[in-house]
């Protein structure tokens, strides 16, 4: 297992990502000064955002059903725990973007090589969905340490 988001794990045998990119911001208030560079204050964090890239091939290792999975979840529009396969926890993330290409194809259509992007960006810990894609019903709550503790609600 690489990661987990939400019921969603990344894996050969489902869909695995190559590629991890994460940017982190933070905001800082400015107040302008005569003769002098502005002040700044820390204001609170800004933008998270995770990229998981990579290439599906169905013959070799995934399935194409994977990407319909994660599209249904960003559907739904809920905000998933993310979890690495160390046991990491990054917090609640929500599927901004995915993309997808296809190449290779074969007679019936079906792309032999698939290059997907996942954007992904951080939400606010107190609730996540622990539900299957498109089913709010249930919820977890990651405790403001990070430690991953829940409760269903």
């Amino acid at each position: 297992m690489l990661m987990c988001l939400g019921q969603f794990v990344f894996q050969l045998s489902d869909l695995a990502y190559s590629e991890l990119q994460r940017s982190t911001a933070w905001r800082h208030a400015a107040n302008s000064r005569v003769g002098a560079r502005p002040a700044r204050q820390f204001v609170g964090p800004g933008d998270d955002a995770i990229t998981l890239s990579g290439v599906l091939a169905p013959e070799v290792a995934g399935k194409l059903e994977s990407l319909d999975t994660l599209r249904r979840m960003g559907d739904a529009g809920d905000a998933y725990a993310m979890i690495d396969g160390a046991g990491r926890v990054f917090g609640a993330w929500v599927i901004e973007t995915l993309s997808e290409g296809g190449s290779a194809f074969t007679q019936d259509g079906i792309a032999r090589r698939t290059d997907f992007s996942i954007g992904l960006k951080r939400s606010d810990d107190a609730l996540v969905s622990s539900a299957p894609p498109g089913n709010g019903a249930t919820m977890a709550t990651i405790d403001g340490n990070g430690s991953g503790a829940s409760h269903l609600a």
